[in-house]
């Protein structure tokens, strides 16, 4: 096939429901269940979609396995290569063991270590894993460079139709096991081919159902190439949500999106931080970052989602329990309990009991302290971190502080400073 009849080649409605036909005895049918405690909170009929149930703990199986079983004996042959940041490689590990095809991965150097360890399990000795770059950009051009001097096919983890197709397959049994109309579909963007194949699904069956992208609020290439009119690539991304945190989507799924997608919000990383530990603490579902995105998106349509059919892709649960951490921090900070300060305490008796009995409020606690005393000045600086018992009562600490002549410098208002300090 030439590289022009591969760029003109589009997802379609029969692609799907051939790759579906392909993924029997394959993937698993995940079910579509509606959340009670979601349905009350929102007033509205919520459903998930739990992708996150799959062997490979995400839908990403599905446009690997549509793709890598498509390819001819001449394609295979010199084997497959692929980038990616954990689940397509673990969709990729998984059809190259079961199809007996070779496979090269190349993954960043930040992927969790855990998403490292499943792709060697699933892979067993058809797959070799290497570690490169820290974006999935930085990956995605090694792996290339890999691809042209090997004579390997290459398995792109969203901008292929065959992949787009396999993807599709999950709206189609949304489709097949829903109740009755869908109003509102949320989907979680990366690089675009889930939800290209949402678009293409929907658009055909269901046209009427409102399909709403979900891009990390550090990582907007979609939000900001649809904006632009052309796929841009973003100078620098937070790779927290590193499932679907891209430099750069995919020129088709960018076509597919611009057109089909009804909006695209983006939604902060302390947000999905705070969804994270929700759906672990109040439903026992445990999410990767990416996972939680679409349920993320729903406090900002509470109010056009009200008595509404909602769908939401649960799209993957590869979190690594080290990241735990990180995620308790970066929803403290996002929701208002969590801050920082330098204080410069005045070098005499009695400073910090003033601080302690007199500044803080009742319910608030001290959870990061270094002081650091030195006798040549008058005022010692001390990185205090603070979770306050109610985030409204941030001012009236202020109000304390000047009250009692402390000076002091806020840090959440300076995330650089605070990340090397604290």
């Amino acid at each position: 096939m030439g590289v022009l009849e591969a760029e003109l080649r589009v997802p379609t409605y029969e692609g799907i429901q051939a790759a579906k036909l392909k993924l029997n005895n394959v993937v698993v049918r995940t079910p579509l269940v509606k959340n009670l405690n979601f349905s009350e909170r929102f007033d509205a009929n919520v459903s998930f979609k739990r992708e996150d149930l799959q062997a490979v703990r995400s839908y990403k199986i599905r446009g690997a396995y549509n793709k890598i079983s498509s390819l001819s004996e001449e394609e295979s042959k010199n084997g497959i290569v692929c980038a990616s940041a954990g689940n397509h490689a673990q969709g990729v590990a998984y059809s190259c063991q079961k199809l007996g095809i070779r496979g090269t991965i190349f993954m960043p150097n930040v992927t969790p270590k855990q998403k490292i360890s499943q792709v060697r399990m699933f892979g067993k000795d058809m797959v070799d894993v290497v570690l490169t770059g820290d974006t999935f950009d930085d990956s995605y051009r090694e792996s290339l460079a890999f691809c042209e001097k090997n004579k390997a096919t290459f398995v792109h983890p969203f901008d292929d139709e065959k992949v787009i197709e396999g993807q599709g397959t999950v709206a189609l049994e949304i489709l097949e096991d829903a109740d009755g109309p869908i109003d509102y579909l949320f989907v979680p963007i990366g690089g675009g081919g889930l939800a290209s194949g949402a678009i293409t699904a929907f658009k055909t069956l269901s046209p009427n159902t409102k399909i709403i992208g979900v891009e990390p609020a550090g990582a907007p290439a979609m939000k900001e190439s649809i904006a632009a009119g052309n796929n841009l690539m973003l100078d620098k991304i937070d790779t927290f949500i590193d499932g679907a945190a891209v430099k750069q989507v995919g020129s088709k799924t960018l076509e597919i999106c611009k057109d089909g997608l009804d909006e695209l919000v983006l939604v902060p990383e302390g947000k999905v931080c705070t969804m994270i530990l929700q759906l672990y603490n109040q439903e026992a579902i445990v999410v990767e970052p990416a996972g939680a995105l679409s349920l993320a998106a729903l406090d900002f349509y509470k109010d056009k989602i009200q008595g509404k059919n909602v769908v939401c892709v649960v799209s993957g649960s590869n979190n690594d329990i080290t990241r735990t951490e990180e995620i308790k921090e970066r929803s403290l900070l996002y929701e208002g309990i969590k801050h920082y300060f330098i204080i410069r305490f005045p070098q005499r008796a009695g400073a910090l009991r003033e601080f302690l009995t007199e500044v803080l409020g009742p319910g608030d606690d001290i959870v990061h302290f270094e002081y650091s005393k030195k006798n040549s000045r008058e005022n010692g600086p001390a990185l205090i971190g603070l979770e306050l018992q109610n985030k409204d009562s941030l001012s009236e600490l202020f109000e304390r502080l000047k009250a009692k002549s402390f000076v002091f410098e806020y840090l959440n208002e300076k995330p650089d400073l605070m990340q090397y300090l604290v």
